[in-house]
């Protein structure tokens, strides 16, 4: 892998990551453009390492917060902690029901539902969900004061979702979040926040792959560490831009950008080997 290279796959995972657009059919029509390939998951979860480092310095308040209120109200039973010992909670039910889903299903759905012809369904259907919660469901006004143990569960299988190929996590907990009646802040806080655990936590499946795998071999160092950097910086700008945009624009932009993308997938990589997706 070339240092451009390096840095081209770092900028799509980085800045697609928590986009509603799906970053793991992005990073894989790159490596697709780019002739790039490597065995296993340990590069993708590489990048992916760096983006989850982003979110953690870009909500590090939030998560001190979080962390706090969770031992003090189990300690002191104080209402200044309740809201963020509940909110912690709601992270933990969305983040069991995927790793329960990922654990039971996430073979099947890796041999049998992948390919470009899955993709380019998946990115529609992303595209159609994104203009139902738009045009279709009056945005709701509650925050993570109102939030419920329902909520969470919709959120979390909503999550689960995501391990079809092609389908945005990111853009599901937002939709989900929304449907539930969460505001558009609230959801994408709630979204951002659950990355956290669950890309650390198919980190540590993946911890072998990444240590005794052959990716530093094939790859080279300062490639990797290049991309890693890189990922991290265009995360951090994707989260911020993403944030912003929400406050003042529509998420139909992303609708059709899914739909036009699927429309590539569908026609133009339609031939290619479903093993290489």
């Amino acid at each position: 892998m070339t240092l451009l290279e390096a840095i081209i796959l770092g900028l799509v995972q980085g800045l697609t990551e928590f986009l509603p657009i799906s970053s793991s059919a992005h990073l894989v029509i790159t490596q697709l453009l780019f002739n790039i390939s490597f065995d296993g998951f340990g590069f993708e979860i590489l990048l992916h390492l760096a983006s989850v480092l982003a979110v953690i310095i870009y909500y590090r308040k939030d998560l001190i917060n979080i962390i706090r209120g969770f031992f003090g109200y189990i300690m002191t039973r104080s209402k200044e902690h309740k809201v963020n010992f509940w909110f912690s909670i709601y992270i933990l039910v969305a983040t069991v029901i995927t790793g329960l889903t990922g654990i039971l299903f996430e073979d099947y759905i890796s041999t049998a539902l992948k390919g470009p012809t899955m993709i380019a369904i998946s990115l529609a259907l992303t595209g159609i969900f994104l203009i139902i919660i738009e045009r279709a469901v009056k945005t709701g006004g509650r925050t993570e004061k109102d939030m419920t143990l329902f909520d969470a569960v919709l959120v979390g299988i909503g999550q689960s979702l995501a391990l079809i190929p092609g389908l945005s996590r990111s853009g599901t907990t937002l939709v989900v979040g929304m449907f539930a009646g969460l505001t558009k802040e609230t959801a994408v806080r709630y979204s951002f926040l659950l990355s956290i655990p669950v890309i650390l936590g198919s980190t540590v499946l993946a911890v072998d792959e990444l240590i005794h795998g052959e990716l530093l071999e094939i790859a080279g160092a300062l490639p990797l560490t290049v991309a890693f950097i890189v990922t991290f910086i265009s995360s951090l700008l994707g989260i911020v831009w993403f944030i912003n945009f929400l406050k003042k624009s529509k998420l139909i932009y992303f609708a059709m950008y899914c739909f036009a993308l699927a429309l590539f997938v569908y026609f133009f990589l339609g031939n290619v080997d479903p093993d290489q997706f």
